[in-house]
């Protein structure tokens, strides 16, 4: 292993530890100022009144302003993430699991997939693309 992936890789451990933590702020301390940041859903969803967190991002008080809405639109207690494997090619990681949650506004529960692709560079995410089961999301959001 080169030094670029054992760096990718503490970064992307590091990134985990501090989203499982749950402090917005300090999880927006892992991404760069400027971050590449996309949601793949549909783009007329793109923050919507119920789920306002899905949005494309460029900043760390973005990053810190999507963690915040997520704690405000799911129940804290129901929360669950499985990291089922984390790929890194130089500074490219891909985590991949399954998220579980519970709405707030409906109690729904659901469980969808997701692949989150990072880039780190000098130790900070540069890019955060997620790909997940959005319809699973939208169905636990929808009144």
């Amino acid at each position: 292993m080169t030094e670029t992936t054992l760096t990718t890789r503490d970064a992307v451990h590091e990134l985990l530890a501090r989203i499982g933590e749950g402090d917005p702020e300090r999880i927006a301390g892992m991404y760069s100022e400027d971050c590449d940041w996309r949601l793949d859903w549909p783009e007329e969803e793109h923050g919507s009144p119920a789920t306002p967190w899905i949005r494309h991002r460029r900043t760390r008080a973005d990053a810190a302003e999507h963690y915040r809405e997520i704690g405000r639109h799911h129940r804290p207690e129901d929360v669950a993430t499985e990291v089922e494997r984390i790929l890194v090619d130089g500074e490219h990681a891909v985590v991949l699991g399954e998220i579980r949650q519970t709405a707030k506004p409906t109690g729904r529960a659901y469980r969808a997939r997701f692949a989150l692709h990072l880039t780190i560079e000098g130790g900070l995410v540069t890019r955060h693309h997620v790909y997940e089961d959005s319809l699973a999301v939208a169905r636990a959001f929808s009144r």
